[in-house]
């Protein structure tokens, strides 16, 4: 007698009974996905890698064939030679101080007051702010001053240098001091640079 496979059964239910559900037949995973997921990871380290060994063999190339010959020395602007390593170009700002009499003006209470002659040249392509409160004065004992405006009657003017241009005047501080030293900061944030009063 043969077996007859009737199929999945499914239970019957009253209409007062709830309904449940079948859980469904757990499947086997296959290790085909994991095998071919590593195989993708291995081609793309592989490619990686051969990046890195042929961008590290391109930077170790021939430099001969980038610098240009040691007999044409590159030229300036204006026919000059361009300066050897050992020389040094000119700062972009170049500060210079000496002492000078003080002048007083209808300002200046009638104390002490020392004033500075100082000279700012703008030698680069950026424009350079000048103004009085860019100045500190530093006495001989390293006392540091600030600067007293309108107290000398040829106080240095708030300017802006184009390149090559050159700014002239006086900077005051309150007090009879020895000045050593004026340090110019370019704006209020910029870099400093220091002059000896001469």
């Amino acid at each position: 007698m043969a077996q007859h496979n009737p199929g999945p059964q499914y239970q019957q239910w009253g209409p007062g009974q709830p309904q449940q559900p079948v859980p469904p037949v757990p499947r086997k995973k296959s290790g085909a996905g994991k095998i071919i997921g590593f195989g993708c990871l291995g081609v793309i380290a592989l490619f990686v890698v051969i990046g890195v060994i042929g961008a590290a063999l391109g930077a170790g190339g021939d430099e001969s064939a980038e610098k240009p010959a040691a007999s044409a020395a590159p030229k300036e602007p204006g026919g000059g030679e361009k300066k050897d390593k050992g020389e040094e170009a000119p700062a972009p700002i170049r500060v210079t101080a000496e002492a000078a009499d003080f002048r007083p003006t209808i300002l200046a209470d009638g104390g002490e007051y020392t004033s500075v002659l100082v000279a700012v040249v703008n030698n680069g392509a950026e424009k350079v702010g000048v103004n009085p409160l860019y100045f500190e004065v530093t006495a001989a004992d390293g006392s540091k001053y600030d600067v007293e405006l309108a107290a000398d009657e040829r106080q240095i003017d708030t300017v802006e240098l184009a390149e090559g241009e050159k700014a002239t005047g006086t900077v005051t501080v309150k007090g009879k001091i020895e000045p050593r030293t004026v340090t110019f900061t370019d704006g209020l944030f910029g870099d400093s640079i220091r002059a000896d009063v001469g």
